[in-house]
């Protein structure tokens, strides 16, 4: 195999890593903010089931969860979901890992803002929603945004982790390669992807980052 069929291979491999990048940030995002209200609730039972989710998620490997995920439907209900269940189990897998650490991420920033921030804005007469919505959410952004920028930066290489289950993400196709052309050229390529991918999303974190600054 030459350099260029290899490339277009690892590319295809790179787009399915880009999917699952993508869809657990699109999803993880709003999940961990309701786990972290879920976390702050004044009920009890709430609360309690929101911190045993973020226990369990944090205190387990996210390649278990993944296992558990994709086989749990069938040892649990004797539901036969078939290979097309792959891709949706790691999503669903990646999102209700990484949810619990935006939970906490949130939660901590929120706690951390001063009850004169609420005081002031029910003196000019917000509600509750707009108090959170127009005052704390945005410096909250703000304040968590590096915790969050390190869970993304995180997120490209646990991406490699959907293997477990046999998804054709890009390490998943460079093993293959390289395992036909006995080289460990195709893992070495697919190592300057991952770079390469990583660098641009710590680049536009940190973009983000500059941009929000100017308005503190």
């Amino acid at each position: 195999m030459d350099i260029m069929a290899m490339t277009a291979q690892l590319a295809e491999g790179f787009l399915v890593t880009v999917q699952i990048f993508v869809l657990t940030l699109l999803f993880s995002l709003p999940l961990g903010m309701l786990v972290a209200f879920g976390r702050m609730s004044r009920c009890k039972i709430i609360k309690l089931i929101a911190k045993l989710y973020i226990s369990v998620m944090r205190g387990t490997p996210l390649m278990l969860q993944i296992i558990v995920v994709y086989f749990a439907p069938y040892y649990m209900f004797r539901m036969k979901m078939g290979p097309s269940y792959r891709f949706p189990a790691v999503i669903i897998a990646f999102v209700i890992n990484y949810a619990a650490y935006f939970a906490e991420i949130y939660r901590s920033g929120i706690e951390s803002m001063p009850n004169g921030q609420y005081e002031a804005a029910q003196v000019l007469g917000y509600n509750k929603a707009q108090t959170f919505i127009r005052i704390i959410l945005p410096q909250v952004i703000k304040l968590v945004l590096p915790s969050i920028t390190n869970e993304t930066i995180t997120l490209v290489k646990d991406t490699s982790l959907a293997f477990t289950i046999s998804i054709a993400e890009m390490f998943t196709v460079a093993k293959q390669i390289g395992a036909a052309q006995t080289s460990v050229m195709p893992l070495l390529a697919a190592g300057i992807f991952y770079y390469v991918f990583n660098l641009i999303v710590a680049t536009v974190m940190e973009y983000i980052e500059k941009r929000l600054s100017y308005y503190r």
